[in-house]
């Protein structure tokens, strides 16, 4: 005869094997006691654990470096975290050996280009935030087919919105139209209040938004007296870091720090412009100079740009700043050095460049231009999608970036079996790929940023497989392919240097 106190004890673990649902039915014998093997309670072979993701907040001083490296290595998913230095600012904050990057202030990059994600890292300035994930979890997410980006949103609630940061111009009859209130007892904190239909709501200011920056000053040490005092040096223009206060109250309880470089941007005045040239039989018709501004700092600046030109076409305008070729930062090249990238890109060229009084405008503000440039190819899908009669131009090489979706990448390619190469054969109806601006007939000029026009159909195929579920392809229109490649058979070199009095001139023509 078993105790009562014993047989209540055999009823709550039969409630709990029904609960766990083990597949092998079990009678308990007195004989064997508790510890009969069948007895061990283990989770569903089928059972997917919730990786757990880690913050890390760095912030560095001028001449400091972060302290880690970030990697792409064969036979590794991801982008890995390496060389983290013992005791430096990486390591303080969190970030561990073989950890992988999932966010960079706030922007899910686990499937973007390793260029792309080491250059947010770059253009952050002083202050980065790095979403991350162990290496060992994240290797099992993978191969449980967890969706990280959905993980990553998991971090923070459904709901929580990006910081906004709006450029505000004083209007004549209403002013700049934004007041502040002090949070009660809590120091630097400030609630807004607007003006309906004045310049501050117009600029993208919220009712009840609260204030986190301004002018490149963070305001949590500030108090109301010293703001007034802020506000009233501030001129015709101001520009604010704002966000909602349900949000805020998401970003506190994870102790995400709320920075410009997470922020969506509203009415500012300055964008710097990426601009995409095809050498044509005179080369791009511009001339690069270095010039020094009244300020004493010295630029590589964009002049005479040609009538009809490459340069022209693009949208290059006369005087403005370069900032960029192909993708890599200038600010730190030599000017021989940039002469020598814009030669070896060949027959395409991408710059980035802003403006002297866009530059102006970004460096008081302590902020990088490069984090708030215009779209292009943005602007074009948007212009496509509000104009459904607009015809697109497919004259021009086109960089169509693909995100892998329920069918795929929604595409298939072949070749001309007589010749190198591939071609868009077909495209998915609603697929990423005509999301994407691809036709079918385009041919491939590059994958990932890799020039593809002399490899075979398998070699092109292994590329876009090897990219995971991003994709980036440089395509263009058959008949416009086939004049550009017989313009380049009958032209001599595209690029022609040619030196000035000043040596620090080149002539691209």
């Amino acid at each position: 005869m078993l105790p009562a106190s014993f047989t209540s004890y055999l009823s709550v673990f039969h409630a709990v094997v029904d609960v766990v649902g083990l597949t092998e039915k079990f009678t308990f014998n007195p004989k064997e006691g508790i510890d009969n093997p069948v007895m061990v309670i283990t989770e569903s072979a089928d059972s997917v654990s919730t990786p757990r993701l880690r913050l890390c907040f760095l912030k560095r001083e001028e001449g400091e470096a972060y302290g880690f490296k970030l990697r792409v290595e064969e036979d590794c998913h991801g982008h890995l975290i390496r060389n983290v230095v013992s005791g430096g600012i990486a390591e303080r904050s969190g970030l561990r050996d073989g950890d992988r990057l999932l966010e960079v202030n706030n922007c899910f990059v686990d499937n973007a280009p390793h260029s792309e994600v080491s250059r947010k890292i770059t253009i952050s300035g002083h202050q980065l935030c790095l979403l991350v994930l162990d290496g060992e979890e994240y290797e099992r997410a993978v191969s449980q087919k967890q969706d990280l980006r959905v993980l990553a949103k998991s971090y923070k609630e459904e709901g929580c919105k990006p910081p906004r940061l709006c450029h505000i111009t004083r209007a004549p009859s209403s002013g700049l139209g934004i007041s502040f209130t002090p949070l009660e007892g809590e120091k630097g904190r400030f609630s807004v209040s607007l003006v309906a239909g004045g310049a501050a709501e117009k600029a993208g200011v919220c009712k009840g938004d609260h204030l986190v920056w301004m002018n490149g000053a963070m305001v949590s040490h500030l108090s109301h007296a010293a703001l007034s005092r802020m506000m009233k040096k501030c001129g015709n223009h101001i520009t604010i870091l704002v966000i909602d206060s349900e949000s805020e109250k998401i970003y506190l309880q994870k102790k995400i720090p709320i920075l410009p470089t997470m922020a969506a941007a509203h009415n500012l005045p300055f964008r710097a412009r990426k601009l995409h040239m095809i050498s044509g039989s005179e080369g791009y018709g511009f001339l690069l100079r270095l010039e020094k501004t009244p300020s004493g700092r010295t630029y590589h600046v964009l002049r005479e740009v040609e009538r009809d030109s490459s340069a022209e076409r693009a949208g290059m305008r006369d005087g403005e700043i370069l900032l960029e070729v192909n993708g890599e930062s200038v600010e730190s090249l030599m000017h021989n050095e940039i002469v020598d990238r814009i030669r070896l890109s060949g027959k395409q060229l991408f710059l980035t460049s802003i403006t002297a009084s866009g530059l102006e405008f970004y460096t008081q503000l302590g902020l990088s231009p490069l984090l708030f440039c215009e779209d292009d190819a943005a602007e074009k899908t948007a212009d496509d999608h509000t104009s459904p009669n607009k015809k697109k131009d497919l004259s021009s090489p086109r960089l169509c970036t693909i995100q892998k979706g329920p069918l795929g990448f929604g595409f298939n390619l072949d070749c001309d079996p007589q010749r190198p190469g591939a071609f868009i054969s077909q495209v998915a109806v609603g697929g990423s790929g005509q999301s994407a601006g691809l036709v079918v007939g385009d041919v491939v000029m590059e994958v990932n940023g890799q020039n593809v026009e002399e490899k075979h159909l398998e070699d092109i195929i292994m590329l876009v497989e090897k990219g995971g579920s991003f994709l980036s392809l440089q395509v263009m229109d058959q008949t416009s392919y086939n004049k550009m490649k017989q313009s380049d058979i009958s032209n001599t070199d595209a690029i022609t240097r040619k030196e000035e009095e000043d040596e620090y001139e080149l002539s691209i023509l």
